[in-house]
């Protein structure tokens, strides 16, 4: 496949609001991808969501293009062989062993939500597409029906994706306790230790981290809030609806003081994590910021880690520089993923 399709982010030049389409070599927006896209800005995906899909439409456009098929002309023998392209290590190269595969299934299997996300909204937007892309199946489980379900001689309906990849169950990776003390030693500052910290206390993701302020964190009832906000200044998503409070230890809340009484000091900002070591100063820190904490911490102690591992379950006590105790992984999946 070559690069005759990309991905461009827009902004917003009144919001700034960031999302992404896909264009042609020409830079001209394939309109069956922008639609589909601008409905899951309308409808508030976060941006990383849009990407991710805009990525997968990419790669779906750029394979009709070389084989010559309209949008509206593919059936699902195509989507099979659009399945082969994606798994083929070279063009041309059947996959008998799926160890040599270029991507993985559950990889595939996201492109493939993209494609038949597309084809979905298309169809319930008037555009004839092939019907065997549209796959439903009968709502609910069991033999129990809703109230109404057969009101006008139809059962309710729902979409089913016609093709998927099985995939293989693997346990999380995570970190041993010992691991996690290291990363926490080789931190230069107080800042950076309160972040890995909580994010391997509470579970919590990245974006719910950045997009903190202090009113969240409730010292006084040994709480943090998640909340989600559209408008934080530096792109942080809380992928939840609802506020979530989360339980923390006294070990925590000393960190959080700590780290504002000798770092932070009378620094005016809503936001918990500042960048205060690096330009832009005392702005919200951003996921680069914390990408480059990674990077320095990965070089600095030869673990080869990321932060989502720190949500997976981790039971024990880490022990701060400080000879302050904070409990790690009293339990996860406290933060809702929705």
């Amino acid at each position: 496949m070559g690069e005759t399709v990309r991905v461009l982010q827009v902004v917003a030049p009144t919001s700034g609001a960031v999302s992404f389409t896909v264009v042609d070599e020409a830079f001209t927006p394939v309109e069956p991808a922008e639609a589909y896209l601008a409905h899951l800005v309308a409808i508030e995906r976060s941006p990383n969501t849009v990407r991710a899909y805009a990525s997968s439409l990419k790669l779906f456009f750029e394979y009709l293009e070389s084989r010559e098929i309209a949008f509206d002309a593919v059936h699902l023998d195509d989507i099979g062989r659009f399945v082969s392209a994606l798994r083929a290590p070279a063009e041309g190269v059947i996959v008998i062993d799926a160890s040599l595969s270029r991507r993985a299934e559950s990889t595939v299997n996201r492109h493939l939500a993209a494609v038949f996300g597309l084809y979905h909204f298309h169809a319930r937007h008037g555009v004839k597409v092939a019907e065997e892309l549209i796959g439903w199946r009968s709502g609910g489980r069991g033999s129990y029906k809703p109230f109404l379900d057969q009101v006008g001689g139809r059962a309710r309906r729902a979409p089913q994706r016609p093709v998927r990849l099985r995939v293989s169950r693997r346990l999380p990776k995570t970190l041993a306790i010992e691991e996690i003390a290291v990363l926490l030693d080789a931190c230069d500052h107080l800042r950076d230790r309160f972040l890995l910290t909580l994010l391997a206390e509470t579970g919590m993701r990245v974006g719910q981290a950045l997009g903190l302020r202090h009113e969240d964190f409730v010292s006084r009832e040994k709480t943090v809030r998640i909340v989600p906000r559209t408008d934080n200044a530096n792109g942080a998503r809380a992928k939840c609806r609802d506020v979530a409070e989360i339980p923390v230890s006294t070990g925590l809340v000393r960190a959080y003081s700590e780290y504002l009484f000798a770092e932070y000091g009378d620094l005016d900002s809503d936001y918990v994590f500042v960048n205060l070591f690096a330009s832009p100063h005392s702005r919200p820190m951003r996921y680069s910021a914390v990408s480059g904490l990674v990077n320095r911490l990965r070089a600095r102690t030869g673990i080869e880690f990321n932060l989502h591992m720190l949500r997976h379950y981790v039971d024990g006590w880490v022990m701060w520089p400080a000879g302050v105790f904070a409990v790690v992984g009293v339990s996860r999946g406290s933060v809702p993923a929705t």
